[in-house]
């Protein structure tokens, strides 16, 4: 369902009065009218639901009203602070090798559309060094415009964050600060069929456990690496191995980098929401 990502909290009457660019989104794009209905999910991830209580055209603004909720009591407040809870319980991340500035952006869009937590850019051996420049002098803006857009797009309630590029090495040292070994996964795509696995495969062999087959590990956070035109070197797939992440091979026509992030990402989030669903309660 589409959502507007605001800017800023209600006051305390519960109001909201947006102007600039976001009264025009309003007005012009959702062509939204005094007594419409509107989802808003505020920066800290609480979604609410308003009504557009006034439209000024002379002064470009629009107000919003939050409705009264009802609490555990059955009283009603003006303000609803309670966070929406997620179905999803699994964090996931994109090591994203740099790629033309143009097909960057789309994979950035494609993954706060399935709500991917962090994008990582990476330096790699066959990205172009133009590329990098351009990751490497794109502003942050650029980025949270077009996450915002995504966001109030796709519904999504994850705050997608996109990081400054960063060489391999660093990136499998920022992986290792966010994840432990008995809850996380990682995969890499690769275009070599050689001593790769399907993702299946995969999770079959994380979720099951030696110690006692009626319980397994629930995947809590996982991250899918992708390459850029020219894919992974074998070198820098040998290091991702050292690391512990899994090369996966999908069995399909070759895809675009911008193809294969999107197709990554779907296939493992599906896989894994069956698997950990599946998953007995440790």
């Amino acid at each position: 369902m589409r959502q507007f990502i605001s800017p800023k909290n209600p006051d305390k009457n519960g109001l909201i009065l947006l102007t600039g660019k976001d009264f025009h989104y309003l007005r012009d794009v959702l062509r939204l009218k005094s007594g419409d209905m509107l989802q808003v999910r505020l920066l800290d991830g609480t979604l609410l639901n308003t009504t557009v209580c006034e439209t000024s055209n002379s002064q470009k603004t629009i107000l919003l009203q939050v409705c009264a909720q009802c609490n555990d009591d059955g009283e009603r407040t003006a303000v609803s602070n309670v966070v929406e809870t997620q179905t999803a319980k699994t964090e996931f991340y994109l090591f994203q090798f740099i790629a033309k500035a143009q097909k960057m952006e789309l994979i950035i869009r494609q993954a706060t559309e399935c709500g991917v937590k962090c994008v990582v850019p990476v330096i790699g051996e066959y990205s172009q060094k133009g590329n990098v420049l351009a990751m490497n002098n794109a502003k942050q803006e650029r980025f949270q415009k077009i996450v915002r857009e995504a966001m109030q797009q796709s519904g999504s309630a994850i705050q997608t964050h996109i990081l400054s590029p960063l060489r391999l090495n660093e990136a499998l040292d920022f992986w290792k600060r966010e994840h432990t070994e008995t809850d996380s996964l990682g995969i890499a795509l690769w275009e070599r069929d050689e001593k790769s696995h399907t993702i299946k495969e995969t999770l079959s062999h994380f979720t099951n456990s030696i110690e006692n087959e009626k319980k397994c590990r629930k995947i809590k956070k996982a991250c899918i690496v992708v390459g850029c035109e020219g894919g992974i070197s074998p070198d820098e797939m040998a290091v991702l191995q050292q690391s512990g992440f899994i090369p996966v091979h999908f069995s399909t026509n070759i895809l675009r980098c911008e193809t294969a992030a999107l197709y990554g990402i779907a296939a493992l989030q599906s896989a894994i929401f069956e698997e950990n669903y599946g998953c007995a309660e440790n």
